[in-house]
């Protein structure tokens, strides 16, 4: 299934957003996203939300402002990937997967605040 036709879905099932002080929020201020996202139904989508598009238009607009954003999530996937019991997924059980996958954000910040310190 493409990505850009289940960004409702996705949307949809984001939880409460914490914040100020009163009822949380429901939906997040805005969304960063790819140039693939930006289509009419996307963004019909987010405007019945209330969300604010943060899509670089294709052909007009560079990409490098929302690549502030995306760098640090790129950056944290490339970090586990270097753990290769990670990367390529040998273990059957979700489970003992799941462990694999929380020692190894462990380490990352270990490392990342040993180096800090």
């Amino acid at each position: 299934m493409n990505e850009t036709t289940v960004l409702e879905q996705l949307i949809d099932a984001v939880p409460p957003v914490r914040g100020k002080r009163g009822r949380p929020r429901r939906r997040p201020e805005k969304l960063h996203a790819d140039k693939a996202y930006r289509s009419r139904k996307n963004q019909r989508a987010l405007w019945r939300r209330r969300i604010k598009s943060r899509i670089a238009r294709p052909g007009i607009e560079s990409s490098e402002k929302l690549g502030r954003h995306r760098w640090v999530v790129e950056r944290t996937i490339a970090w586990i990937d270097q753990m290769r019991r990670l990367l390529i997924r040998y273990e059957r059980r979700d489970d003992i997967y799941d462990g694999f996958h929380q020692l190894g954000c462990a380490l990352i910040c270990f490392n990342f605040l040993k180096q800090t310190f």
